[in-house]
């Protein structure tokens, strides 16, 4: 039988084994499009010329495609015509196409021919990806990451192209929707996503919803690791198995920090290792929830959109995650360089949402702002046009949340007379699906905690371990080109 191109490498001979086809189903589906021209409506957008195996089948069909996108009728005559147009028709055969509507008494089962030759393409293609990497395996010269990371892409670009969801009638979505409104209707919880740990917060998004791209963007020293940190934490105490992707600190400096969250130990005192006696007795039981909490951490730097978009999918599958958060957003790299940062900034914010869509999750990622916001008068209230290098950040985000200390640019008063030493402000810019506000937060310094101002009636809660920390004692305008400086 002819061989069959294609943009991926030819398929391997392996002798006594015949690669995956459907010849007969080929022919099935296109006497059923020669037959009822309206056939082609059901499966146009299933199938593409070169799922069919034999040559002659892909010419044919390609040949009906555009005479499908030229609104003409499909038949023998208008078929025939446009194989003679394309040079083709002396491939097919001048009764091939009569030969392949005498079999088929309907169209009926067009969509499922299709779906049966998208399975075969796919065996197929797999195989010959397969085959490239073995043959790319015995080269010496072969970098084994690179190759993984190669043989990764081929596969996640084929289930892109051949794995689209198809189009649902409004009835079967307006059914599924009243199944999960009954399913919160008897829950009789407002919160429908994971929770943020913050209730207020939590008032207005019902938590962290999947699929959605939450952007957390603050200017440098808001606390927007801590912020998420806390965030991240509670997730997984909640039972919320959640991946963190760290481009920033090591994971030994997130662990000091979730361990003086949990302990609520000066984080001084964590990097000197001046810890009380009594704590350090008693920190491996307070720990242990901390150690059985569902938390996966990678801090790989300058990780491409493709190495996560892997790593994710793996902890998909084997660890259910249910939280994605990534910091921050501008450290990521990108496979193919863009004419401009903002392009791959725009690039890597648009796989970020399709990400959270494919595993159906949400996805927290956090972000820096412009120093427009240093340059405007005024409270210096962040605001969506801040958002640095890529418009695009708004455009794909489902909410967009930003830090704002007031004390930072010396107001030591709000509107309403209250001080604002400690406090931080989370602005809820944008929601698409919810109400957009303002909640006020204590910032405590000492633990790297965040806390609601209900529950803070003093700055150190009882229990709590303190040394006179550095931290309260840092200028107030640290330099802008350090994001987040950890304190270990």
């Amino acid at each position: 039988m002819p061989s069959r191109k294609t943009t991926t490498p030819a398929l391997p001979e392996i002798a006594g084994r015949v690669v995956p086809q459907a010849v007969e189903v080929e022919k099935a589906l296109l006497g059923a499009l020669l037959i009822e021209k309206d056939a082609i409506a059901k499966v146009i957008d299933l199938i593409t010329p070169e799922v069919f195996y034999d040559p002659r089948h892909q010419r044919i069909y390609a040949a009906i495609r555009g005479i499908f996108d030229q609104g003409l009728p499909i038949d023998l005559l208008s078929v025939t015509e446009a194989l003679k147009r394309a040079g083709t028709f002396k491939d097919v055969g001048p009764y091939y196409l009569a030969e392949l509507t005498l079999g088929v008494a309907s169209s009926a089962n067009a969509e499922t021919y299709a779906r049966i030759l998208v399975e075969k393409y796919l065996l197929r293609q797999m195989i010959a990806i397969s085959a490239e990497v073995t043959e790319k395996a015995f080269h010496e010269e072969t970098d084994a990451f690179e190759l993984l990371d190669m043989a990764e892409n081929r596969l996640y670009e084929l289930s892109q192209h051949h794995l689209r969801r198809s189009i649902q009638p409004a009835q079967r979505v307006l059914q599924e929707t009243l199944s999960l409104l009954e399913k919160l209707r008897q829950r009789n919880q407002p919160l429908t996503g994971v929770p943020s740990g913050f209730p207020e917060l939590d008032r207005m998004t019902a938590g962290w919803q999947k699929s959605d791209l939450i952007i957390l963007a603050a200017r440098p020293s808001m606390g927007k690791t801590a912020f998420a940190l806390n965030i991240a934490r509670h997730a997984a105490l909640s039972g919320y198995a959640t991946a963190i992707f760290s481009l920033e600190m090591s994971a030994l400096q997130l662990m000091y920090r979730f361990i003086s969250m949990e302990v609520e130990i000066n984080s001084e005192a964590l990097r000197t290792g001046q810890i009380p006696p009594d704590l350090w007795l008693a920190l491996p039981q307070k720990l242990e929830r901390l150690a059985q909490a569902p938390i996966y951490i990678d801090d790989t730097p300058s990780i491409t959109i493709y190495d996560l978009r892997a790593k994710c999918r793996r902890l998909k599958a084997e660890k259910d995650i249910q939280l994605v958060m990534i910091d921050y957003l501008q450290l990521m790299g990108s496979v193919q360089k863009a004419p401009t940062r903002e392009q791959e900034i725009a690039s890597i914010s648009r796989s970020l949402k399709a990400l959270a869509r494919e595993l159906d999750v949400p996805i927290i990622a956090l972000s820096q702002l412009s120093r427009a916001v240093e340059m405007r008068g005024g409270d210096r209230r962040p605001q969506l046009s801040d958002l640095r290098e890529s418009g695009s950040l708004e455009q794909d985000a489902d909410v967009v949340i930003f830090l704002y200390r007031p004390e930072y640019y010396g107001i030591l008063q709000d509107e309403e007379g209250n001080p604002t030493q400690g406090i931080t402000e989370v602005l809820l810019s944008k929601q698409r699906n919810g109400p957009i506000g303002k909640v006020r937060l204590r910032f405590m310094s000492d633990y790297m905690r965040f806390l609601s101002l209900e529950a803070t009636p003093s700055l150190l809660p009882s229990g709590g371990y303190t040394l006179s920390s550095r931290a309260n004692d840092l200028p107030l305008h640290p330099s802008d080109e350090e994001e987040d400086p950890p304190p270990f």
